[in-house]
């Protein structure tokens, strides 16, 4: 390129030199470039390319605008079900007033919220059936309405089940105290079932002098910031503050708890039983069974004709028809609603004058698809029965047994259980023993040797108690006064001598299992092949194979089960949630319930109220339930596994035995014998089939009627299939060693014994593990060869396993519970000597 200079001359351009810096050229690997791309293809689509299309992948500002879309549409829906509580289109807001101390006062709470200066209409009174302190108020200003009931904690189960539908909960605290030991006992029990959206209330603040009020505040805020850290304390004292609550109960955000937002459940306001006609197949009358009209507002999901209902504390029921009666609580009073026509029915729900709208059949229920009541599976004896085996089959079964390998195993072990184990030439010379005739006789068996070992200690002791009591019975007379005998007889008056020794035993049994885990000691007069032919040896308990379908009790003939639990349970919620045919939320209908029995309208009677919920499918139907829980802090007494207890799940309460496991995730769980107080327990149970998510409560009953909360959890599963091992743990002595080798005494007292659990491996308190050798003599003595050398002092154990199962025992009618009280003998300190 030539430049011109300023004066006309021509200049050269530059020329690099030798030292110019060269850059190299891009390598681009021989790729073809987009545009060649573009020229071969002539238009043609990968098969990448289409693939995309198909799953319709977006590009980052369409996937940021589709998330803002849905978050606007929860959004939107979350404000719509809140503004829909209470007003025109959804049920009444359900509030429950509870007292937590034996000096606050419900009724009092209840009478200042329906005084006209909170600016309510009382529209009716006792408006929920069984519940005298109940009332329909309507709030024109807010336009909302709202169902208050006044509920006493002396009825530890009315109470669970109104928590269980209420939509908020007033708690009305003590202006000093806050709550008692009863009312923290009601509040452990409802934390642990699940709270719903509360309010905390105190009176008689206005009575204390405003330079003493803040600080009475504040040490009550103190007080209630430990169960309720975020929650607003409001004074109850006059009209204003009535408006103030009435306001916050209407705006506070609701809390949704799931076991109950999946299922339709309602609240009886009005109840009617009819008695069945002798043509009905009953004998009528007042003993007999009837038609339940129970009235009330829908909740949560839509209500089916076709599904089964259960009514807390009496069981499960079908419905004949569902009908839509004219609402009693109307919004608007002097204005008729527009109907509200059902999806593809010509039903129309009403509100008005209840002279002028009349009873609209809403649904009846199909006999042939409504679900049937059968809660266990009908049991064949017929089934285990096969037919003659061909002449091809007992050839194959002939060679097939002339060709197996034989070994001496414990009985029950099967052959996938015993490939492990390792074959010697030895003679067989035992004659097979009779079985016992179920795993409960076992368990009878270990408890009888364990109330043997208890009562030799008991015997010891009291033994030696005696000929202390006899050295130094002088020394008491001298010590003893009138007035300390007169304190020790009022004190023993208050004591329960059976149940001290209960007790005491139990916390023997207990501390004996803490120091020596499933230690057993081998019986004198019965041969351990005999005791223990349930039980056999693992290789590893981890790793070792046990077959869940192998020797099932009869009682799993009458139970169901799932091909794949979570799938179905996925699958049933998914539909439910989709499901709007029926009775909607907020509509008010009146359930013809058939088949109740008299004691249920007694129970209405009585003052209890009623609560109905619907089922989902399956859930009628017993199986193995498995809940994990957590011992609870105020219970110290230990649990036995087996042992009766009370259980709160979900909508039911029932009575069973339960057995306790550990929580792992291997295939098989180590059966506990006693509740533990630190680590989560898993608790399997014969009970209807529940789908999670839902809160369990474990209550034990005390011989006086009263019921202690035990402990608290979840619903884990449904799998009979769990595989449950009861561990025994057999020890000796080593007798004399020999570097690896030691004779070993005191695990058996025969020498078949020995011969039968020589395959089981052996381990010891010092981490050794070994085998039995040979048997030496008649008398129980082994000769054993561990990994290393034993030490004097180390005990040999050998472990054996057997699969365990609940006790049929479910007991749906739990009777009432007593007023809680807390487990303490106080003494007047006027009554004790002082000095």
């Amino acid at each position: 390129m030539v430049k011109m200079a300023a004066n006309g001359e021509k200049q050269q351009g530059h020329r690099p030199g030798v030292y110019k810096q060269r850059n190299k050229g891009h390598k681009h690997g021989k790729h073809r470039t987009k545009g060649e791309l573009e020229r071969e293809n002539k238009g043609r689509v990968s098969v990448t390319t289409l693939t995309k299309k198909q799953r319709k992948e977006l590009k980052k500002m369409d996937r940021r605008h589709k998330a803002n879309q849905l978050r606007r549409t929860k959004k939107d829906q979350v404000l719509t079900e809140k503004r829909r509580l209470g007003s025109r289109d959804g049920p009444p807001h359900l509030v429950a007033v509870v007292s937590l101390h034996a000096k606050a006062d419900a009724g009092a709470v209840t009478k200042l919220l329906r005084s006209e200066g909170a600016g309510g209409v009382v529209h009716q009174e006792q408006c929920i059936g069984g519940v005298s302190d109940s009332f329909g108020l309507i709030l024109p200003r807010f336009k909302q309405r709202f169902t208050f009931l006044s509920q006493s904690t002396a009825d530890m189960h009315s109470l669970l089940d109104v928590a269980k539908v209420a939509d908020s909960l007033v708690f009305v605290l003590d202006s000093t105290e806050g709550w008692d030991n009863y009312g923290d006992h009601c509040l452990s029990c409802l934390f642990a079932q699940g709270l719903p959206s509360h309010a905390l209330v105190c009176q008689g603040l206005s009575d204390i002098s405003v330079k003493k009020r803040v600080d009475f505040r504040k040490a009550l805020s103190k007080i209630t910031e430990v169960r309720f850290p975020d929650t607003r304390l409001f004074s109850l004292d006059s009209d204003q503050d009535a408006t103030l609550l009435l306001r916050h109960l209407g705006s506070q955000r609701q809390r949704k708890l799931g076991f109950r937002s999946r299922r339709s459940h309602l609240l009886a306001q009005h109840v009617a039983f009819t008695p069945n006609s002798p043509a009905e197949g009953t004998g009528g009358g007042p003993t007999g069974l009837g038609t339940l009209c129970v009235s009330g507002y829908v909740r949560g999901r839509a209500l089916h004709a076709d599904r089964l209902v259960h009514i807390s504390g009496h069981g499960d029921f079908q419905l004949s028809q569902i009908d839509a009666p004219p609402d009693p609580l109307p919004l608007i009073l002097t204005a008729v609603r527009p109907t509200k026509p059902g999806r593809g029915r010509d039903v129309e729900m009403q509100e008005g004058d209840e002279n002028e709208a009349p009873v609209r059949v809403l649904m009846k229920a199909d006999p042939s698809s409504r679900e049937s009541l059968q809660a266990e599976a009908e049991v064949d004896p017929m089934d285990g029965e096969q037919t003659w085996p061909t002449e091809q089959e007992l050839l194959d079964a002939e060679e097939a047994r002339k060709n197996k390998r034989v070994m001496k195993v414990p009985k029950g072990t099967s052959d996938y259980q015993a490939t492990w184990i390792i074959d010697e030439d030895e003679e067989e010379n035992g004659e097979t023993e009779e079985e016992s005739s179920d795993d409960d006789g076992d368990d009878l068996m270990d408890e009888a040797m364990d109330g043997e070992d208890e009562e030799n200690n008991s015997q010891e002791a009291g033994s030696h108690a005696s000929s202390e009591d006899d050295d130094n019975e002088e020394e008491e007379e001298e010590v003893c006064s009138t007035e300390r005998a007169g304190a020790d007889q009022r004190y023993d008056d208050n004591m329960d001598e059976a149940a001290e020794e209960e007790g005491l035993k139990r916390y023997r049994e207990a501390r004996s299992h803490e120091m020596f885990p499933d230690e057993v000691d081998t019986p004198l007069d019965t041969p351990a092949r005999i005791r223990f032919q349930r039980y056999r040896g693992l290789k590893s308990f981890r790793s070792s194979p046990w077959d869940p379908m192998e020797n099932l009790p009869l009682d799993y003939s009458r139970i169901f089960q799932f091909q794949s639990f979570e799938r179905t349970r996925r699958r049933i919620l998914a539909e439910a949630a989709a499901d709007e045919d029926g009775a909607m939320d907020g509509w008010y209908v009146t359930l013809h319930v058939i088949d109740v029995p008299f004691s249920v309208m007694e129970s209405v009677q009585s003052g209890k109220p009623l609560v109905l919920v619907s089922l989902l499918p399956h859930e009628q139907k017993m199986s193995v339930m498995h809940l994990l829980v957590q011992r609870h802090p105020s219970n110290t007494e230990p649990i036995k596994s087996k042992e009766e207890l009370v259980f709160h799940c979900g909508f039911r309460r029932f009575r069973a035995s339960p057995i306790f496991s550990q929580h792992t995730t291997a295939d098989k769980h180590k059966m506990e014998r006693f509740l533990r107080p630190d680590a989560p327990t898993v608790v399997s149970v014969y009970a209807p089939i529940t789908f999670p998510p839902t809160g369990v409560l474990l209550f034990k009953q005390r011989n006086d009627g009263v019921q202690d909360l035990v402990a608290t959890g979840s619903l884990l599963s449904c799998d009979p299939q769990r595989v449950v091992l009861k561990r025994i743990v057999l020890s000796g002595h080593p007798f004399k060693i020999n570097r690896r080798s030691a004779v070993v005494r005191y695990m058996f007292f025969n020498r078949e014994d020995i011969m039968w659990f020589k395959p089981v491996e052996l381990r010891t308190k010092w981490g050794r593990r070994g085998h039995i050798k040979e048997a030496l003599g008649t008398h129980g003595h082994m000769k054993c060869v561990f990994d290393n050398q034993l030490r004097s002092q180390d005990t040999v154990l050998m472990n054996l396993y057997k699969r365990v199962y609940p006790r049929w025992t479910y007991d749906p009618y739990v009777l009432p519970q007593l007023p809680w009280f807390k487990k303490e003998v106080t003494v007047e300190l006027d009554d004790l000597d002082m000095e």
